[in-house]
């Protein structure tokens, strides 16, 4: 099996996933993901023969619509998500990445970047273990985003993204997750040069 068609094998068998996966569309929002902790968390259960929706805090759903910036606008959207997803019995994260830079500051501590579509946003996780998506086509087709590749995900390697998170975000980050997977390897954050 390919390591994609693995990885989406494995991201599958967590029914939230599945489920979110399915209804997404429902939301009506364009260049929408189910992303982060969801997918490769998930994926880490799997592979530890745990249940595989242990230790996920929150199901990211991210879409890109830059048409309206609003708050409001943003809110509408997370309003019908919770109708949408409340069977599901999980905190689903609703988040519309092109306000992003509005309000990373005030959160993080460091100036936020304009992101041009959702995949954008993901390429700006603190770790590139956790730069994944998935979505649906308007098709039905699964597709993955999958930036890095699938290996340090399989072999459970987290891997520093300095991009923009930063320093004290992925260590806080890393320290959660070796908690509640031991046997992850965590990579430090780089040196300045």
């Amino acid at each position: 099996m390919e390591q994609r068609d693995r990885f989406l094998a494995l991201v599958r068998r967590n029914p939230v996933n599945e489920a979110i996966l399915l209804r997404g569309a429902a939301l009506g929002v364009p260049d929408w993901w189910l992303t982060a902790g969801a997918v490769f968390q998930t994926v880490w259960n799997v592979l530890d023969g745990r249940d595989p929706g242990a230790g996920i805090a929150d199901y990211d759903f991210f879409y890109y619509d830059s048409s309206d910036l609003s708050y409001e606008a943003e809110d509408a959207v997370i309003r019908r998500a919770h109708g949408l997803f409340a069977d599901l019995g999980v905190t689903v994260e609703v988040r519309n990445e092109a306000r992003v830079h509005l309000w990373y500051e005030a959160r993080f501590g460091v100036p936020g970047v304009r992101f041009t579509g959702s995949t954008d946003a993901i390429d700006h996780f603190a770790s590139t273990t956790c730069c994944f998506g998935v979505s649906r086509t308007v098709g039905g087709e699964l597709v993955d985003y999958a930036p890095h590749g699938y290996a340090d995900l399989f072999t459970k390697r987290v891997r520093p993204n300095p991009r923009l998170a930063p320093r004290a975000v992925y260590e806080a980050k890393a320290r959660r997750w070796q908690r509640e997977w031991p046997d992850l390897v965590v990579d430090p954050w780089p040196d300045p040069p």
